[in-house]
C-alpha cells in the first residue's frame, strides 16, 4: 500500500474508533514519506484519543516541523500541554492555531475557542491554588506568632508579679490572645469567602481575545464580541462572523449595553478579575 492508501485505511479506522490500529497505520505512511505533516497530526490525535500525551505533542512537533502553517498542528499540540499541566505554552499553541485559522478562513466552529478557555481556566486555578496555599501557610505562621507572643508575655508575667496578680495578668493576656486568633481568623475567613467566588463567567469574555470585554457589541448573529477585537478581525482577515461565518460589515455592530453594564458591576465587584 502506498503512504496515501495507508493513511486512508488509517482514517477509516480512526472513524471506527479503532486508535491503536489506526496509528499503526499512520506509522507505516510516515516511514513511507516522512515529509506529510498530516500523517504527523492525524496520528497524534490517535494519541490524544488514548491519552497519550506525551506522543501527541511530539507528533506535533513533527508535523509542525514540516509546516510551521498547520492549524491542526498547533491545535492538538495545545490540547496536549493542557493535559500536561503547560498552560503558558498551551495558550500560545492554541492562540496560534485560532488566528491561523482566521487568517485560512478554516471554520473549527468552537472547538479552538473552547479549548483556549478551558486551558486559560486551568492556569487561573493552579494561579488560585497557589495563592489559597500562601494564604494558608501566612495564617498558620500568624497564628504560631500569636500563641509565641501569649506565652512569653505568661511568662514574664508570672516571673515578674506576685502569684494573685500574675493569675489576673494571665488570664488577660488569654482573653486578649483569643480576641485577637478570632479576629485574625475571621479576616482570613472574608478572605476564603470571596476567594472561593473568583471565577469570570464565558460569558464575559471575548471569543476572539478570550479577555474580559470591556466594549462589547452584538452581531446580526446574536454573537457577543469585543468592539476592538471584532473589528480588527473584520479589517485584517475579513467581513464575516468569526463564529458563524456570515457575512458581517462593521455598520452592522450594534453596542450590547445590557451586557457591557453587567460586566461594569462585575469589574465593580471583583477588582481582581482585571488580572483574569
Amino acid at each position: 500500500m502506498s503512504a496515501v492508501e495507508l493513511k486512508n485505511q488509517g482514517n477509516k479506522l480512526f472513524a471506527a474508533r479503532k486508535y491503536d490500529d489506526a496509528i499503526s497505520c499512520y506509522t507505516k505512511a510516515i516511514a513511507k514519506n516522512q515529509n506529510v505533516a498530516t500523517f504527523f497530526t492525524n496520528r497524534a490525535l490517535c494519541h490524544l484519543k488514548l491519552r497519550q500525551w506525551d506522543l501527541a505533542a511530539k507528533d506535533c512537533q513533527q508535523a509542525l516541523d514540516l509546516d510551521r502553517l498547520l492549524v491542526k498542528g498547533h491545535f492538538f499540540l495545545g490540547q496536549a500541554f493542557v493535559e500536561q499541566g503547560s498552560y503558558d505554552e498551551a495558550i500560545a499553541s492554541l492562540h496560534k492555531a485560532f488566528d491561523l485559522a482566521k487568517e485560512q478562513k478554516l471554520n473549527f466552529g468552537d472547538d479552538i475557542t473552547g479549548a483556549l478557555r478551558l486551558a486559560k481556566k486551568k492556569r487561573w486555578n493552579r494561579i488560585e491554588e497557589k495563592r489559597i496555599q500562601q494564604e494558608i501557610t501566612l495564617q498558620t505562621y500568624l497564628n504560631k506568632l500569636l500563641k509565641e507572643d501569649k506565652d512569653r508575655r505568661v511568662a514574664t508575667a508570672k516571673k515578674t508579679s506576685s502569684k494573685a496578680n500574675a493569675k489576673e495578668i494571665t488570664d488577660n493576656i488569654e482573653t486578649d490572645h483569643d480576641l485577637k486568633l478570632k479576629e485574625l481568623n475571621r479576616l482570613f475567613s472574608e478572605v476564603d469567602d470571596r476567594r472561593k467566588r473568583r471565577d469570570v463567567p464565558d460569558v464575559l469574555c471575548g471569543k476572539i481575545s478570550f479577555e474580559v470585554m470591556r466594549d462589547p457589541v452584538i452581531t446580526p448573529s446574536g454573537i457577543t464580541y469585543n468592539k476592538q477585537d471584532i473589528i480588527e478581525h473584520l479589517q485584517r482577515v475579513g467581513h464575516f462572523d468569526p463564529v458563524t461565518r456570515s457575512v458581517l460589515t462593521q455598520d452592522q455592530l450594534i453596542p450590547n449595553l445590557a451586557m457591557k453594564e453587567v460586566i461594569d458591576n462585575f469589574l465593580e465587584e471583583n477588582a481582581w478579575a482585571e488580572d483574569y
